[in-house]
């Protein structure tokens, strides 16, 4: 009758034990992913901040393209309204 109940607990522990090494398994994979998404992270981390670079360039560059466009309007403006004067005077 011992021997019955030895094999019984032997048994029991024989799955505690395989259960214990799958969740071992199930846990080093899931620390795994977590290690990779977390790369996954800082990489995309890193596009964002060079994209933000890149953008506040494009945005310096259009302003300064706009004073430019500004500043050719009025230069273009002065010369018209002057030749529109010089027109008026001439009968």
């Amino acid at each position: 009758m011992m021997k019955l109940g030895n094999d019984r607990i032997k048994k029991k522990f024989d799955d505690i034990d395989s259960k214990i090494d799958l969740m071992m398994e199930y846990i080093r994979s899931l620390h795994l992913d977590n290690t990779m998404l977390l790369l996954k992270i800082s990489n995309l981390e890193a596009d964002l901040d060079e994209k933000k670079v890149v953008e506040i360039d494009f945005s310096e560059q259009e302003v300064f393209i706009q004073s430019k466009i500004e500043r050719l309007l009025a230069k273009l403006n002065t010369f018209s309204n002057s030749l529109n004067r010089i027109e008026s005077s001439n009968p």
